[in-house]
């Protein structure tokens, strides 16, 4: 798979963009006179919150599941995923007219699986903390005959997802930092694919909790680290390692890697909720937390922000905002 990474290009995404389009959202961009100040610098933040499903996910998915042939459609989809990824592919097959059987956690969020189901989708579980996500999914695919999307590690999934840069910088024009969230790598590898073809001087920053920094590590040492698997309430980005295509684009595109405790994302979460009148989960808050908490070193003037995701229920969003 990481040969691939050299053909995901500009135009990958520029034609992820036009296979999307009237399936995903043109999500809007939100700036706010408050965080400016208290960054002190113009933020503008990418709100895929507001994405179907809930998050950027469906870029990526559908974009997948579109190119796949009208005979693997008709035997259906397969995916694994801990939320996100999982109720996109579960719309993405809903919205091609097939099929899809969902790897997720035991522990993956209740609203999360309910929405999944609800989809349409067939869910089948797994414990995160001792069975391998990747080999059950492959072989519950190879099982049943199915076309499997991988969450992240896919050119195709990576070109969907770089559509969110795609648009914000086309609505801001040049930026001098782009500031992403960071779980397998696919959000921020299809990002600076496309926000470097754009703007070459424009600097990559990921994020990731403190408690999964597989990336930071792997990025440092030069080669993919596997880490126990995190505890953080960052649930989309508590993977162990980074994915292997993924990692070969973000050795290349990636300037830094900001990391956020889970104490800076609820604040960022609670300012994003009262400030901004918007609902982001936490994995979603990342990058966010990550400007609010001043661990982006050298901030420039002008910075966007993907916020990746909203798939939070009351109940866990007011336990954790409340506490």
């Amino acid at each position: 798979m990481a040969d691939a990474a050299s053909h995901v290009t500009f135009e990958d995404v520029r034609a992820a963009a036009a296979r999307i389009e009237g399936v995903a959202h043109r999500t809007p961009v939100l700036t706010s006179r408050t965080l400016n100040a208290l960054v002190g610098a113009e933020v503008f933040i990418k709100c895929e919150n507001f994405q179907r499903a809930g998050a950027f996910k469906i870029r990526g998915a559908y974009n997948a599941a579109a190119r796949l042939s009208p005979e693997q459609l008709a035997k259906g989809i397969a995916a694994y995923s801990s939320g996100n990824h999982a109720q996109a592919t579960a719309l993405a097959a809903r919205e091609l007219g097939t099929s899809a059987v969902i790897l997720m956690p035991e522990d993956a969020p209740r609203s999360k699986r309910e929405a999944t189901a609800g989809y349409g989708a067939e869910i089948v579980t797994y414990d995160r903390y001792t069975q391998d996500r990747t080999a059950l999914g492959t072989a519950l695919a190879e099982d049943r005959g199915l076309a499997l999307i991988p969450p992240y590690d896919h050119p195709d999934v990576i070109a969907g997802q770089g559509t969110a840069a795609l648009e914000l910088l086309d609505e801001t024009g040049p930026l001098d930092a782009l500031v992403v969230p960071v779980g397998g790598g696919g959000l921020i590898a299809g990002s600076a694919t496309a926000a470097k073809a754009l703007h070459p001087g424009i600097r990559i920053i990921g994020v990731e909790p403190e408690e999964g920094d597989d990336t930071r590590r792997s990025l440092e040492r030069g080669a993919r680290v596997t880490l126990p698997v995190p505890r953080t309430i960052a649930d989309g980005q508590a993977l162990p390692t980074p994915g292997e295509t993924t990692f070969e684009i973000n050795r290349r595109l990636v300037d830094a890697i900001a990391l956020v405790s889970d104490a800076d994302i609820v604040s960022a979460m609670r300012f994003a909720f009262e400030r901004l009148k918007i609902v982001l989960e936490p994995s979603g808050a990342t990058g966010l937390a990550a400007l609010l908490a001043g661990h982006v070193d050298n901030l420039p003037p002008r910075i966007g922000v993907i916020a990746s995701g909203g798939n939070i229920d009351t109940r866990r969003f007011n336990e954790l905002v409340s506490g």
